[in-house]
C-alpha cells in the first residue's frame, strides 16, 4: 500500500475521506423524503439543493485538512491547481433517482496523484454501505475484503449499465443490448454509475459499462474495481483514466467477452 499524505489535523486521508462522505450521507438521507429545489441542467439531469449543501460540506472538510490539494467536484467545477493531489467529489450520484425519492444514490470521494487514483470511496448512506479502496490495500464493504464474480461468459452474467446525458450515445447502448440479449442473464439500468461500479467490484454485477462518464462519476470506482480483482477500462479495451468518457468493469474473463460481442457496435 501507498502512503498517502497526512491530514493537517495528522489524521490519515482514509479517515478524513470517510468523515467527509458519511456526514454528506447524512444529510442526502436526511433530506431524502423533504420537499426538495430540483433544477434543471439538461434533459434527465437535474441538481438539488441538496446536492450543494452536501458539497459544500466535503469541500469545507478537504480544504481545511488539505488547504494545498486539488479540488474537483461535480457541482462547483472548482479547477484542480497545480498541486500534485486532487480530491474528485460527487456529492449525489443518481441525483435524478434521488429527486424522484428512489431509494439507489451515493457520495463518492476520491483522491488521485497527479491522474491516477490513489483513494476511492463510495457511499450509499440509505443502506449505510461504505466501499473504499485504497491503491495497493484491497477493497472492502464496511470493512469486509470484497472481490469480483468469477463468471465466465457474458451469457452466464448479470450485466448493468446506465443511459446517461447524450441521448444518440445511449440510442446505441440499447441498440448493443439488442445485439447481444438474450445472450447474458439479465440487465440492470442503475441510475448511479458510482454504484454500478461498486457492485461490480463487489459481485453483484458482474460487468458494468457505460459510454459517458465524468471524473467524479468514474474516479472512485477504477481504484475499487482494480483493488477488487477486477478489469477496467475504456470502451475499446484501453487504458482508463479519471478523464476517460466510457468504462467497461468486470473480472478479466468476461470483460474479454464482452468486448470480443461488442466490437462492432459503436455503443
Amino acid at each position: 500500500m501507498i502512503v498517502l499524505p497526512m491530514a493537517k489535523s495528522g489524521g490519515k486521508a482514509v479517515e478524513v475521506a470517510t468523515r467527509a462522505i458519511v456526514e454528506a450521507g447524512e444529510i442526502a438521507t436526511a433530506h431524502f423524503q423533504a420537499q426538495k429545489e430540483v433544477r434543471e441542467k439538461g434533459r434527465g439531469n437535474v441538481v438539488t439543493d441538496v446536492d450543494l449543501l452536501a458539497e459544500k460540506t466535503i469541500v469545507e472538510r478537504l480544504q481545511r485538512e488539505y488547504p494545498t490539494h486539488g479540488i474537483l467536484s461535480e457541482e462547483s467545477h472548482t479547477s484542480p491547481d497545480k498541486s500534485e493531489y486532487t480530491w474528485i467529489i460527487d456529492p449525489l450520484d443518481g441525483t435524478r433517482n434521488y429527486a424522484s425519492n428512489l431509494p439507489h444514490f451515493s457520495v463518492t470521494i476520491a483522491l488521485a496523484h497527479d491522474e491516477e487514483v490513489v483513494l476511492g470511496l463510495i457511499y450509499d448512506p440509505l443502506r449505510r454501505e461504505l466501499f473504499r479502496a485504497e491503491k495497493g490495500g484491497g477493497a472492502f464493504l464496511n470493512d469486509s475484503p470484497i472481490s469480483v464474480p468469477q463468471r465466465t461468459s457474458v451469457q452466464a452474467s448479470v450485466l448493468g449499465l446506465d443511459m446517461g446525458y447524450d441521448d444518440e450515445k445511449g440510442r446505441r447502448a440499447l441498440q448493443l443490448l439488442l445485439a447481444l440479449w438474450p445472450g447474458m442473464q439479465t440487465v440492470r439500468i442503475m441510475g448511479s454509475a458510482a454504484l454500478g461500479l461498486a457492485y461490480a467490484a463487489c459481485g453483484r454485477l458482474d460487468l458494468y459499462f457505460h459510454h459517458l462518464l465524468f471524473p467524479w462519476d468514474l474516479a472512485a470506482g477504477i481504484v475499487l474495481v482494480k483493488e477488487a480483482g477486477g478489469v477496467v477500462t475504456e470502451r475499446d479495451g484501453g487504458p482508463i483514466s479519471v478523464y476517460s468518457q466510457g468504462a467497461i468493469a468486470a473480472n478479466s474473463a468476461v470483460h474479454a467477452d464482452f468486448l470480443r460481442l461488442s466490437q462492432n457496435y459503436p455503443y
